[in-house]
């Protein structure tokens, strides 16, 4: 151990050098957390963070390459501060690394604040139940899958669907009925292309939603290591601008499958046991530290309301990272392969997606009297078009009814009128419904059973105006 008058202690205690991980002698006083200094021979400065601690072993994570540092000569030191993000309203319009830094040629902002990026959770105690429903102006979601304020709702794709094309149109469309403001965007992008960067960013700029967006973009040749520290980054920015400022904040985190692979990285170089598919033990854990930091707060005008995005390999949503991100967040919205194929934009299909919190936001004052009965109308009959198409493959278009035979008219109508419309087709709510009723006049009122009769004769198409 040495001191320097400059810049305190510095411990030449480096025992190994593991991927991103720096493994030394523990030192006294050092606390999870902590921010490092790690300085090779050249004088050239990385940062780091104190992840384990221990009696002999004290483990460092390395926010940048390793290449160049040797143990012998390598030195550390502690800083005695955690991680903290300076934030500002200048951040809007702004892009910066998935560490933090200006990567837009820009000057770095003046901060209002330096926030801790590790918080806790929000404290049930302090959560306000989501009731607002949000538009996003696509009808198989506002319809039948509804989005509210302060809600996590995850977006599952595959390799290929348009996932970009969704999360673009959500950011240009999103908003609070009854409130004039849009949302504040705080996007995080986690190992993706320069080109899906480009395209991200030309489209904000496109749609003039660019002044009201924060991006925080790790590209697939940054270290993967700085892919935990980009969506807590975006998350204390999003509490920032929410919880400080009283701004509804959308997050949009992508791709949720490559921040996995990172912590997968991370456990392997700590030779910890593996769980489900290489994925270490805590990843729940982990991936709760993330999501339940959206929602609303006690006394607090703004809210937080997160979409991560992730694909699923081979379109497989019981791999472990769509299912333990199902089990925390409050729903799912599902990409179809097989409506993609037959071009239907959006590719949603209706049956496997679910909003668990649609309830509390809709009805009447918030969407309509009808959204609640029409939509378990729509679904129930999509569903009984699919029934009916499968036996039609197996005994023929002869062996079916008229009724049966309305059932598939109606489930290709569906698709192609309310499921499917253009991209940046801003659909209000009233249109959404309005569309529903019409296809629901395909089939005999005597079908429309999960409706009230009072209902059908207010809103029915046939029934209007009489």
């Amino acid at each position: 151990m040495i001191t320097s008058p400059d810049s305190g202690l510095k411990f030449f205690t480096v025992k190994e050098i593991a991927g991103s991980l720096l493994l030394c002698e523990s030192v006294q006083g050092i606390g999870y957390g902590e921010v490092v200094s790690v300085i090779a021979q050249d004088g050239d400065e990385k940062v780091g963070q104190v992840i384990d601690v221990s009696d002999e072993i004290t483990v460092i994570q390395i926010f940048e390459e390793t290449a160049g540092l040797d143990v012998k000569s390598t030195a550390v030191r502690f800083t005695g501060e955690t991680i903290k993000l300076p934030v500002s309203t200048d951040m809007f319009g702004r892009i910066f690394s998935g560490g933090g830094k200006p990567a837009d040629g820009g000057p770095r902002i003046i901060p209002d604040d330096h926030l801790d990026v590790h918080v806790a959770t929000i404290n049930p105690y302090s959560r306000v139940h989501p009731s607002k429903f949000i538009q996003t102006g696509i009808s198989v979601i506002d319809g039948l899958n509804t989005l509210l304020l302060g809600q996590k709702l995850p977006i599952l794709s595959g390799t290929g669907l348009p996932h970009k094309q969704l999360a673009s149109q959500i950011v240009s469309q999103a908003k609070v009925t009854g409130e004039e403001e849009g949302f504040t965007i705080v996007f995080a992008a986690m190992g993706i292309t320069a080109d899906e960067v480009r395209f991200f960013r030309d489209d904000f700029l496109k749609m003039g939603a660019m002044n009201r967006v924060v991006m925080f973009v790790n590209l697939a040749e940054d270290p993967a290591i700085e892919r935990i520290l980009t969506p807590r980054l975006a998350l204390t920015t999003a509490e920032y601008f929410a919880f400080q400022n009283g701004l509804h904040v959308l997050v949009i985190l992508v791709d949720m499958t490559n921040y996995c692979e990172a912590l997968r990285e991370i456990s392997a170089a700590r030779l910890e046991i593996p769980g489900r598919r290489g994925y270490p033990g805590y990843m729940y854990t982990d991936l709760a530290t993330l999501y339940e930091r959206a929602g609303i707060i006690h006394g607090k005008r703004g809210s937080i309301t997160q979409m991560p995005i992730l694909t699923m390999p081979d379109d497989d949503v019981t791999h472990p990272i769509a299912d333990l991100t199902n089990y925390i967040t409050e729903g799912q919205i599902i990409l179809d392969r097989g409506l993609f194929k037959r071009g239907i934009y959006p590719p949603i299909d209706p049956s496997p997606c679910l909003s668990r919190l649609m309830d509390k936001g809709i009805g009447p004052n918030k969407t309509r009297e009808d959204h609640k009965q029409l939509s378990d109308q729509l679904y129930y009959a999509y569903a009984e078009g699919k029934i009916v198409q499968g036996t039609a493959m197996v005994s023929g278009e002869k062996a079916l009814t008229s009724t049966d035979k309305l059932y598939l008219k109606f489930m290709d109508r569906f698709e192609k009128e309310f499921i499917n419309q253009r991209f940046n087709e801003n659909r209000d709510i009233e249109e959404t419904l309005n569309i529903g009723w019409n296809l629901l006049s395909i089939l005999p009122e005597a079908e429309l059973t999960r409706i009230d009769p009072s209902i059908i004769k207010k809103f029915h198409p046939t029934h209007k105006g009489i």
